[in-house]
């Protein structure tokens, strides 16, 4: 799922090589903390937020097989 995550953002920024993911487990769910340089914020989060809501939607339906609950978070 990680992968999924990191293979999502570095397709959309311009500095791929400053793209940051690390993984929280918790007991339900699994939060993937997502950080990239501070030029490529705009990138991944999108007009009106839509890019980060389509990447969390796509992660959310790819954990479905899990059982736990995936969620996206963009840190600064």
């Amino acid at each position: 799922m990680k992968e999924l995550v990191e293979y999502m953002v570095r397709s959309l920024v311009d500095k791929p090589e400053e793209v940051r993911i690390s993984e929280v487990e918790k007991e339900q769910s699994v939060i993937y903390e997502v950080r990239v340089a501070p030029e490529d914020m705009g990138k991944i989060i999108g007009r009106q937020g839509r890019i980060a809501k389509a990447m969390r939607t796509i992660v959310k339906a790819a954990s479905v097989k899990s059982g736990k609950k995936a969620v996206v978070e963009i840190l600064e």
